[in-house]
């Protein structure tokens, strides 16, 4: 599937069909999901390009123009992709923006909450989520799961209203992070800072990474609910294909299914949640919840800044005194830090794309997401013994 990535001529040209709204996504696993609800109606546009990181992309002048194009724009929310909540100022004030973090009856945890080696199950899941009106039924699972579910109901819009939708005054340091953290600077959910002009200075600027966790996605039920909301949100633009919408979303959620299934028995059949492992960046604590693995620290922080001198040192005292199995990198960022610390430590290293962004674009990706992420992590704790 040749998948658009947007373009000021890929929307100046107007929609394929002349009542299908010109959609535009921002990573590669929200354009997945969008595209399983569309199927043959239309194709969504994806901004995040092939092998980028949605922390660090930076959006062309020609993208941010052609977006003014877009009837509607769903992403994944400002704490993620903080490039596009900038980009967004270009909307026509008809277009609909749709932060899919904020929809009613998403999970939504703090960094550091979702590990299972540390059975955080603090009650801090978000369930309730800011904006969307519309009743997701595939919620129910996810909030069984946890013993404390906070459904607050709000109704109000999500869509061009951020700077309400993400003051959640929350601030949960963890002491098994804030041990290897130099200073306890708290920078919530601000991920646009640069961290480099203080590794080159040789400070340990090991900044307390606290409030919400945008990877969202790596936790199936999510996934569910935001299909849920993306065909209800393509059926008010276009209510000539909501019938259509609404069943490919029903079969979408199905298919998630079989690959959430997929992946815990791979995960079973190693016993990966006997084997402790480190991650690149703090990003997994949504896939630890749903699948039991055990996230034993990271190397770098949520927002995949640098790490400092006495983190990485802190780490590997951990990996030596926790029996840690595996560490892995990511094909977005140096590889380098992850393999000193497999070479100095002789665990097993892999590799882990959170973002799917080194992925083959298109409807597929998200399950093909879950499974990859399930082969790597049980290939590597196999191998380690």
């Amino acid at each position: 599937m040749r998948v658009p990535v947007l373009a000021a001529a890929s929307l100046a040209a107007g929609t394929a069909a002349a009542d299908v709204p010109v959609v535009v996504t921002d990573t590669p696993v929200v354009h997945s999901l969008v595209s399983l609800v569309m199927g043959d109606v239309g194709e969504p546009v994806v901004l995040l390009e092939p092998g980028a990181d949605p922390h660090s992309f930076q959006l062309r002048p020609s993208q941010a123009a052609a977006l003014s194009n877009a009837a509607l724009v769903f992403w994944v929310g400002e704490e993620l992709t903080p490039w596009l909540a900038r980009g967004l100022t270009t909307l026509s004030g008809e277009a609909r923006s749709v932060a899919l973090l904020d929809a009613e009856g998403v999970l939504r945890i703090d960094f550091g909450d979702g590990s299972g080696a540390h059975d955080h199950d603090h009650g801090h899941d978000h369930g309730h989520g800011h904006g969307h009106g519309h009743g997701h039924g595939h919620a129910e699972k996810a909030a069984a799961a946890h013993d404390h579910d906070h459904d607050h109901d709000h109704d109000h819009d999500h869509g061009h209203e951020k700077a309400d939708a993400h003051d959640h005054g929350h601030d949960h340091g963890h002491a098994h992070e804030a041990a290897a953290h130099d200073h306890g600077h708290d920078h919530g959910h601000d991920h646009d800072h640069d961290h480099g002009h203080e590794e080159a200075a040789g400070h340990d600027h090991d900044h307390d990474h606290s409030g919400l966790d945008p990877h969202a996605w790596l936790y199936p039920e999510n996934a569910k609910v935001w299909l849920s909301v993306i065909a209800a949100d393509l059926s008010a633009a276009d209510p000539a294909n909501a019938a259509t919408y609404a069943a490919n979303a029903a079969a979408a959620a199905l298919r998630i299914d079989a690959a959430a299934a997929q992946a815990a028995a791979t995960l079973e059949a190693a016993h990966a949640h006997d084997k402790p492992i480190v991650v690149f960046h703090d990003a997994y604590g949504y896939f630890a919840r749903a699948f039991d693995v055990k996230v034993a620290g990271s190397i770098a922080l949520g927002d995949a800044a640098a790490p400092g001198a006495q983190r990485l040192r802190a780490l590997q005292e951990r990996i030596g005194a926790e029996q840690i199995a595996c560490v892995f990198r990511e094909p977005q960022h140096d590889a380098s830090i992850a393999e000193s610390i497999a070479a100095d430590t002789g665990i097993g290293i892999g590799t882990l794309d959170p973002s799917g962004s080194s992925l083959t674009y298109g409807p597929a990706l998200y399950e093909t997401l879950l499974t990859s992420l399930a082969s790597s992590i049980a290939d590597c704790v196999s191998a380690s013994g």
